[in-house]
């Protein structure tokens, strides 16, 4: 159940302005978590980060512009931008300019890794769109995320060297993820690589949302780090959710087909759940059987697979998995200062545990 506007927000993969062009950041008739300046603030912050965006990204290049503004004009949750700014919400520095370069650092760099994602998933299609490498070819998209990456760094700079090195030694975590996600578990439990990918990949980015929200958001360095293991336990939970709605979802909830990871070939954790699973009974041989099969090509296939996942045990587990780790980021909250920030975070972590109920 969504709790509040806020977790209404996040929770909207398709939240952008009518005709795209990024998020339009609106929370409803109801005040932000009964705040009403709380809201002004968030709005504020990421329609300055919208713009500042666009402008980062210009190119004197007609081909690199078009290019470059190619995943910035698709729109998307902007999630990241909008974590940074609510959790600068809890210190005393709220709207500074230093807020609004760090939500443009971090959506910089997500929007980055999304260009050379494409180019390794071999993705046709992105937010709706034709991918970047199925429209202009790989080289192109692979230097386009480069190219994204560089502008990340410019504006970091601009927020000092301590930023530089935490968005450094946030890329380098966003590398080892995709590499060790490329090579495989290497005789590691498949779950626990699984795991440790979706943490480097995915939350380590989100952490450093959290924790450039708290540091030019006026928080102490202890509270800085709370906010930032918040971050990135409630970034985890949030991809393992997105998982989970690939398969347990009739409707596009992900922002996907369901049965995308499936036709990849991608094993996410209810299929490593279910391929674990030590079960005898006919349906649980029938969907290993499948399973085994790898990326699955034959749409009959595909169907079948879903629906056996959707009564497994292992779906049933990987749920359980979302919430500990939301109930994990609930727990980081206990340490931060209350008010209407603090429960409008509370109820992000409620949602994503809540969306694949």
């Amino acid at each position: 159940m969504v709790k509040n506007a806020t977790a209404a927000m996040f929770a909207d993969p398709h939240a952008t302005r009518p005709g795209g062009g990024g998020p339009a950041v609106t929370f409803g008739d109801a005040a932000l978590a009964g705040d009403p300046a709380l809201e002004a603030a968030v709005r504020g912050i990421v329609e300055r980060v919208e713009v500042l965006l666009r402008e980062a990204v210009d190119s004197a290049d007609p081909v690199l512009n078009e290019t470059a503004r190619h995943l910035v004009d698709a729109g998307g949750k902007r999630f990241r931008p909008l974590l940074t700014a609510l959790v600068a919400q809890l210190g005393g520095q709220a709207t500074g300019d230093e807020v609004v370069l760090a939500g443009a650092v971090v959506e910089l760099t997500h929007l980055a890794t999304l260009y050379h994602d494409d180019v390794m998933d071999e993705a046709p299609v992105r937010r709706g769109a034709p991918s970047a490498n199925a429209r202009w070819g790989n080289a192109v998209a692979i230097l386009t995320g480069d190219y994204l990456f560089a502008r990340a760094a410019d504006l970091a700079a601009r927020l000092g060297p301590e930023a530089v090195r935490i968005q450094a030694d946030t890329f380098v975590r966003l590398v080892q993820g995709q590499i060790a996600e490329t090579v495989g578990p290497r005789g590691m439990d498949p779950v626990e690589h699984y795991l440790r990918v979706i943490a480097d990949k995915t939350g380590s980015l989100i952490g450093t949302c959290a924790r450039f929200g708290g540091m030019f958001g006026g928080l102490d360095p202890s509270t800085v780090e709370v906010a930032s293991a918040y971050g990135e336990t409630v970034g985890i939970a949030f991809q393992l959710s997105d998982d989970l709605l690939d398969i347990a979802s009739a409707a596009t909830e992900s922002g996907k087909t369901p049965g995308t990871d499936l036709r990849e070939g991608v094993p996410t954790l209810p299929v490593l759940y279910a391929l674990a699973d030590d079960a005898t009974d006919p349906n649980s041989l029938r969907l290993r059987e499948i399973l085994a099969q790898g990326p699955l090509s034959d749409d009959a296939l595909v169907a079948e697979a879903l629906e056996l996942l959707r009564d497994s045990a292992g779906l049933k587990r990987a749920r359980e998995t979302v919430r500990g780790y939301a109930e994990r980021a609930r727990t980081h909250l206990a340490e931060l200062p209350d008010g209407s920030a603090r429960r409008a975070l509370e109820s992000l972590a409620d949602v994503i545990a809540d969306r694949t109920a």
